[in-house]
């Protein structure tokens, strides 16, 4: 089973009444969430309900609608965008980057909050990329260039960077998105591994699976823009899958290869 929610743990990063949108007109209403150390929220709906629209709120890059946003305990639009990298990385759907950047290059991007407008990453920065590459497993790739790398890789690239960035939340779009299933493997066991090293992590996913494997707590969007928000086993029940997405499903109970309780979900062919 997903792990369980520790609600002593302190919140990284809350939301309460939000609501967000475009020009004052709210996409979301109604949200509240919390995002503790050690935790693993999974924001899961279907395509164009707005998940990308909570994204940009909590980041800073949107001005919420109403409603509060905490960061750390301070108010989020009281922070700086200097501010907000050092508390919040951001690891994004993959993508290919504009030139040749090396993986180490990329990696090393994750310390821009730290640097003046002119300034190259000095050799303690340097170690501290190369340290985050060693620790995913990717050290070997360090001076190959992101582009030729295949999507596990540059996923793990990513999260590297985030890894320099240091924030205490770290902010995931789809990481295991476009993946085989050893990388999806790779990649999500890496993210629960930063968890438990007292992360607050918040990612989005279009597989429910992933929330059973490793998250703690779900947020779903429903077709209809329900907000449906607790421990994951709660939320992803048949009943609220089939709501939000408009298909039958089926959540089953099995056991993994350790024997431990596991759950996932299958969609059926049948009309709903």
């Amino acid at each position: 089973m997903s792990p369980r929610p520790d609600d002593s743990a302190p919140a990284t990063i809350r939301a309460r009444g939000l609501a967000c949108g475009y020009h004052g007109d709210p996409v979301l209403t109604d949200i509240g969430l919390d995002v503790r150390c050690g935790e693993v929220l999974c924001l899961l709906g279907p395509n164009g309900v707005g998940k990308t629209t909570l994204f940009r709120t909590l980041l800073g890059h949107l001005a919420a609608v109403r409603g509060t946003i905490e960061i750390g305990g301070e108010p989020g639009p009281n922070l700086s965008r200097r501010e907000m990298a050092r508390a919040i990385a951001y690891v994004p759907q993959l993508h290919e980057p504009p030139f040749a950047f090396t993986v180490l290059d990329v990696a090393l991007t994750g310390c821009a909050s730290r640097l003046g407008l002119f300034s190259s990453p000095p050799a303690e920065e340097r170690e501290r990329a190369s340290a985050a590459l060693e620790r995913l497993g990717i050290a070997h790739l360090a001076e190959r260039s992101f582009n030729e790398l295949s999507g596990g890789e540059q996923q793990m690239t990513l999260i590297a960077r985030a890894l320099v960035q240091d924030g205490t939340i770290l902010v995931m779009d789809e990481p295991a998105a476009a993946l085989d299933l050893r990388n999806q493997a790779t990649v999500l066991s890496t993210v629960r591994d930063l968890a438990d090293e007292s992360h607050g992590v918040i990612m989005t996913s279009h597989n429910p699976d992933h929330a059973f494997m490793i998250a703690s707590r779900a947020l779903l969007i429903t077709r209809e823009r329900r907000i449906l928000s607790g421990p994951v086993n709660e939320v992803l029940s048949e009943a609220n899958l089939q709501e939000a997405y408009g298909t039958r499903v089926r959540v089953i109970d099995t056991l993994d290869d350790d024997g431990r309780p596991t759950r996932t979900c299958v969609p059926s062919i049948e009309a709903f």
